[in-house]
């Protein structure tokens, strides 16, 4: 008897397309057509609905009636105000953590940042984005605070495209290292006041090396 190949669900495609989304395959502005997403994943346009609702809920997509669904392109009174409030909210992580981290956690951390400083001299930008996302992930788990956590890496997977972007810019991937160090420094000694400095300042650094991308 032949198996019956599992249907893919509209949690499914919304995943896929999320992903596809934070890691720039999907770039703001991009088209999603129900007809042909239902195509894709051989399925018919009732899942790839619901899932483009959901991605709409999360804010990666904009949806209007009787009008196509696009990747959001938030403009730039937004997308500033996205960055003012992360820039806060990974402060607040950052603080919090210098307080709270455990004597493991803090090695894991300085570790990675050593790890991550060979990938800078490989020039490798990929793997740098990976490593990149698992230290800012770090430091909010490191908070100990799981709500704080969550919304943080909410408002952190709504800015992931723009985030992502400045590692385009030259000299981007080594000035990002040598702020984590200052950010890695101040945790390890357990200076809450300075690890927020430190990480706000950082993202301020990340919006500006977007907004020279784009400008260039």
């Amino acid at each position: 008897m032949l198996k019956k190949t599992p249907r893919t669900s509209a949690e499914d495609i919304r995943r896929q397309l999320a992903e596809r989304i934070i890691s720039s395959e999907l770039a703001p502005g991009t088209v999603l057509d129900e007809t042909q997403l239902a195509a894709e994943f051989t399925v018919s346009r009732t899942p790839v609905r619901e899932a483009l609702k959901q991605l709409a809920a999360s804010g990666l997509v904009d949806q209007r009636p009787h009008a196509r669904t696009v990747v959001a392109q938030p403009d730039d009174e937004k997308l500033t105000g996205m960055f003012e409030l992360m820039g806060h909210l990974e402060a607040l992580c950052a603080g919090l953590s210098a307080l709270r981290m455990t004597p493991a956690e803090r090695d894991a951390l300085d570790s990675l940042h050593g790890d991550m400083a060979v990938i800078v001299s490989a020039g490798d930008r990929q793997a740098y984005i990976h490593a990149n996302e698992r230290f800012h992930g770090a430091i909010y788990r490191g908070s100990h605070n799981p709500y704080l956590e969550e919304i943080t890496l909410s408002t952190r997977q709504r800015l992931q495209p723009f985030r992502r972007a400045q590692f385009s810019t030259l000299g981007r991937l080594a000035r990002s290292h040598a702020e984590h160090g200052l950010i890695v420094e101040t945790i390890l000694r357990g200076n809450q006041s300075e690890a927020e400095r430190m990480m706000h300042a950082h993202i301020t650094q990340v919006e500006g090396a977007y907004h020279s991308l784009i400008s260039g």
